[in-house]
């Protein structure tokens, strides 16, 4: 959970800095300030969410830290739920399909989190 934290607040520094360069590794397509059309604000969205994702890397990591389970319990379905939300955004093209590692990655992420939950709960885990 720390290393998804720090990768989180890593690309949330990223889109605060060069959102262009968040924008590109995502699949879209920047456009220049000089085009941008009146009441464009594809870059106030950008600032919010990388906003949001370095904070929510920052409770990753603390998280971590504490070793507090319940955290990591309650991300499983959110993750899995904004897995399935990123695919249908490319499925249906609202969104490119260089979109779709974001959902893999969320995706990969819950799976990975519940499976080690779970091995930790066993009866013989200790064993």
């Amino acid at each position: 959970m720390a290393v998804f934290g720090a990768l989180a607040a890593a690309l949330g520094v990223v889109g605060l800095v060069a959102p262009d360069a968040l924008l590109t590794v995502m699949g879209f397509e920047p456009v220049p300030a000089g085009r941008r059309a009146e009441g464009d604000h594809t870059l106030v969205f950008l600032t919010a969410s990388s906003m949001a994702a370095l904070n929510m890397g920052v409770y990753y990591v603390l998280a971590a830290l504490a070793d507090w389970r319940a955290f990591f319990r309650w991300t499983v379905p959110f993750r899995l739920l904004t897995c399935a939300v990123f695919t249908l955004a490319v499925v249906t093209e609202r969104a490119p399909s260089g979109f779709l590692g974001v959902g893999l990655w969320e995706g990969l992420g819950a799976v990975a989190t519940g499976a080690a939950l779970w091995r930790e709960n066993r009866p013989d885990a200790g064993k």
